[in-house]
């Protein structure tokens, strides 16, 4: 059996080499969004009062879940009503 003798030169290397391949990993992944917000989230986001939000629930703009007195909201909902509500900004001409 042979054996091998491992250095402090050797263990940093190791060192460099396994935080590279972290960052390389970390770097890759995308920036994932949380799938349900609450509404204080969903107030902050959107920067609406809390009875702002509530008219928006209660004529079925945004949809929601409720749990034990919590209100969740689908983060691809919010990005629904942003989207179908977007003006298209028209180019103004300079006289």
């Amino acid at each position: 059996m042979a054996v091998e003798i491992i250095t402090r030169e050797d263990l940093n290397e190791f060192r460099i080499l396994l935080l590279n391949d972290l960052n390389k990993i970390i770097q890759s992944k995308p920036n994932q969004t949380k799938q349900w917000l609450k509404s204080n989230e969903v107030r902050k986001l959107l920067n609406i009062s809390p009875g702002t939000l509530q008219n928006l629930r209660i004529n079925g703009t945004l949809t929601y879940t409720k749990i034990g007195g919590i209100m969740f909201y689908d983060n691809s909902d919010i990005d629904k009503l942003l989207n179908r509500n977007k003006v298209n900004a028209l180019p103004t001409l300079f006289k």
